[in-house]
């Protein structure tokens, strides 16, 4: 139980690894801008753990756990972003500017995070709304329709990404495999680049299979809901990679980087794997997964409010929103 838990981990996070490095040269190869690469690529990418994770349990789960390890990943992925990852980013900032590597102040793309945060509200908005509706299986057309939208929404979101000028991303460090293979580490082929994409989603995929069974059983050995376990569990082990690239980036004052990363992969968490929930579950939320879904989007209004109206975030505002993290367990467990 535990070593299948273990073993998926440590496959997800070496994939992510390298497909992150991947998706990174790619943007590099292309002269993608800075937002694209923090937005997109980056935070895409970091994100694939916690998204194969349920679509792995949602298409090849067993029993009534599939659908509570599926739903519990979808909105788990969310709330840790917004309610532990971000204050991260605060603790951060502190850190370091008291280690004399940087200071307080968070230099930010504003128009870029307003973007990324709200079309997160929007899109997670239209998932909770959804489970809020008593129609049941009578109303599945309405998942399916919501689905289409969430999709829609998210390629809207790219264009807008994609059409923004700005600097072209920082360089990176060399790709894996060139480094591995004692090929030229400036310039990688291209070939290589997509290979080790390949390679790092396969085993993230692979990593997902061996995840879900450890998470299944350990549900059943415990006699924990696999909602609250997966909830729990899952986005705080598999964002791993978030959580990392953002503390260098914020350790090296590349904060719109470190940011983006961040709220890139939130929309695009309240938009595929949701539309994969829709369709492939009851998307039939019980309170724990309501309230960490309004949590999170309560957060992230929180966040965009004060970005548009004082143009700036400090500290103290990505540290505050832990306190949300903080009374959901209290609510789950108290």
């Amino acid at each position: 139980m535990t070593g299948l838990l273990l073993l998926g981990l440590l496959i997800i996070l070496g994939g992510a690894y390298l497909f992150t490095n991947g998706v990174e040269w790619v943007g590099k190869r292309l002269r993608l801008s800075e937002g694209v690469v923090g937005s997109i690529l980056s935070g895409v990418g970091t994100a694939m753990p916690e998204t194969m994770v349920p679509v792995v349990a949602i298409l090849f789960g067993d029993g009534e756990a599939r659908e509570g390890v599926g739903i519990g990943a979808i909105l788990g992925a969310p709330f840790m972003l917004t309610c532990l990852t971000l204050p991260l980013l605060g603790l951060g900032v502190l850190f370091f500017s008291w280690m004399g590597k940087r200071t307080t102040g968070i230099p930010l793309d504003t128009h870029l995070v307003r973007t990324d945060l709200g079309f997160f509200m929007t899109c997670y908005g239209i998932a909770f709304l959804i489970a809020l509706l008593p129609f049941g299986e009578s109303g599945r057309w309405i998942n399916y329709t919501a689905s289409v939208i969430l999709i829609g929404l998210y390629l809207l979101y790219l264009r807008r990404v994609l059409m923004k000028e700005g600097p072209i991303g920082e360089d990176l460090g060399p790709l894996i495999l060139s480094r591995g293979l004692g090929r030229n580490t400036d310039t990688p082929h291209t070939a290589l680049i997509l290979t080790q994409v390949a390679l790092g989603f396969g085993l993230i995929i692979g990593g997902a299979h061996f995840f879900v069974a450890g998470v299944q059983e350990a549900a059943h050995a415990w006699g924990v809901s696999p909602l609250i376990l997966s909830l729990f569990i899952t986005p705080i082990a598999t964002e791993l990679p978030e959580k990392l690239n953002s503390l260098i980036w914020i350790a090296q004052r590349k904060d719109t980087l470190a940011v983006a990363n961040i709220t890139g992969a939130m929309v695009f968490q309240s938009t595929f794997p949701v539309s994969v929930g829709l369709i492939g579950t009851s998307w039939q939320l019980d309170r724990y997964g309501l309230a960490s879904a309004g949590l999170a989007i309560l957060a992230a209004f929180m966040l965009y409010s004060l970005i548009r109206f004082r143009g700036r975030w400090r500290p103290i505002h990505l540290i505050f929103c832990l306190s949300f993290y903080l009374a959901y367990i209290l609510y789950v467990f108290g």
